[in-house]
């Protein structure tokens, strides 16, 4: 081969250490997938079924790793409450209702990095939420005070379709009864979620640093990457939304709740789903939760 003129020498190792860059470059970014404009890719379509609650039972005696022999103590309870739906009466099923063929509340305790949690909030270290001192006592007695329901409007959020049931299209996502999937699309200026329950979708501005001051359904989300990490910060809840109740959980935020949600790969098929909560009128400290989310 004929050796390169000392004119373009230079050229040619100029060249072979952008390729040699591009190759490192690949070589760390191999196991986490980038879109076509650089961002980490977090797209795809993912379950957050489980039968972990959101708060720690008190058989777990304030430990957040349990054992697989717990697990799988605690997954058979979500059997058989599926098999007490089925035999909870004496006369034909109701054919105007669900069947348990399509509920979908999970099978199995939440696992991050092969670790089986009791709950999935992880601060405080009790795995409690942390209300504030007559919280709880204000919320009920405000929901009591409606009285009879007198027309639609004083119905729950969900019954009318108007957000899904419990905390399912969140902030923060939950699990619940059925309906527990949801995607996610990436484009350079927005992040869509989508809930499988009510279709409730989530748009996150990755180009606005300032939030709306309008109330929305679901709140208004503004977003940006940390690494590998999306990170999705909403507020400005619909002040009608602020009851979240569902077969595992029960919260209540206020309108200017503020709530940080982290989304991270752990592998191909898997993402970590981190969430921190700030409302300062409904709890007497920040709380966090975090489970990871399975793609099928």
């Amino acid at each position: 081969m004929k050796a390169p003129s000392p004119s373009k020498a230079p050229a040619l190792l100029l060249t072979i250490a952008l390729i040699s860059s591009s190759l490192t470059v690949i070589a760390q970014d191999s196991g986490a997938p980038r879109t076509q404009w650089g961002a980490p890719d977090l797209q795809g379509v993912y379950s957050i079924a489980t039968v972990t609650m959101l708060e720690r039972g008190e058989q777990f005696g304030g430990e957040l790793v349990i054992s697989a022999e717990e697990a799988a103590r605690v997954g058979a309870t979500g059997e058989s409450y599926l098999d007490e739906l089925v035999n909870s009466g004496d006369g034909e099923p109701d054919v105007g209702g669900y069947n348990t063929f399509w509920m979908d509340p999970g099978e199995r305790m939440a696992e991050i990095n092969g670790e089986i949690r009791s709950s999935i909030i992880v601060e405080p270290e009790d795995g409690r939420l942390p209300w504030a001192e007559g919280a709880q006592r204000t919320i009920f007695a405000g929901r009591r005070s409606r009285g009879a329901f007198d027309g639609p409007e004083v119905r729950p959020m969900g019954e009318r379709c108007l957000v899904g049931f419990g905390s399912s299209g969140g902030p923060p996502m939950l699990p619940v009864l059925y309906n527990n999937h949801s995607r996610i699309v990436q484009t350079e200026d927005y992040v869509m979620i989508l809930a499988e329950m009510n279709h409730d979708a989530r748009i996150v501005r990755l180009r606005d640093s300032e939030h709306s001051d309008t109330q929305k359904w679901l709140g208004d989300s503004i977003g940006y990457y940390e690494g590998g990490t999306l990170v999705v910060e909403t507020t400005n809840f619909h002040d009608q939304e602020g009851f979240r109740g569902a077969l595992r959980h029960f919260l209540y935020l206020s309108p200017s709740a503020k709530i940080t949600e982290r989304f991270s790969r752990l592998d191909d098929k898997t993402l970590l789903y981190r969430f921190t909560v700030e409302d300062s009128s409904v709890y007497s400290r920040p709380w966090a939760g975090e489970v990871a989310t399975d793609s099928r």
